[in-house]
């Protein structure tokens, strides 16, 4: 991990505990598995000022290109749930993929689970979508 430890915004940490205060108890196991997952890595999170954020770091809104090591590539955007669209790519924090990568950085790799079992997934580019709403609107 480039940071050491997941890179959270003040305002997207905020929101992202009220978010999963909220939705504690899910039906589905993988997703409250990495619900639990991301609450946990919270605890020891950096969190950080706006001005401070690194370019690199996966938060709302963001861009991500990722491969496995199987050589499956996709490129998906972190949304809140009120903004997922899976025919956009827009994939909603609550899915067990964009748990997983949230706070991670460009270059990281982690383990996340899949419907077909667990894979290692690198995190080859991240890119910051300057035009979508700001999570302070939100909150």
């Amino acid at each position: 991990m480039k940071y050491h430890n997941l890179i959270i915004e003040k305002k997207e940490y905020v929101f992202l505990k009220r978010l999963l205060n909220i939705t504690e108890f899910s039906q589905d196991f993988k997703t409250q598995n990495s619900l639990n997952k991301l609450t946990k890595e919270l605890n020891t999170a950096q969190i950080i000022d706006e001005e401070e954020m690194p370019d690199d770091v996966i938060r709302f809104n963001s861009i991500v290109k990722i491969s496995t090591e199987n050589g499956w590539k996709n490129t998906l955007q972190i949304v809140i749930p009120s903004e997922k669209d899976i025919t956009k790519n827009k994939v909603s924090i609550k899915t067990p993929i964009a748990a997983a990568l949230f706070g991670y950085s460009e270059n990281d790799e982690l383990i996340c689970d899949f419907p077909v079992g667990k894979k290692k997934i690198k995190i080859i580019a991240v890119q910051q979508d300057k035009n979508s709403k700001k999570i302070e609107v939100l909150l």
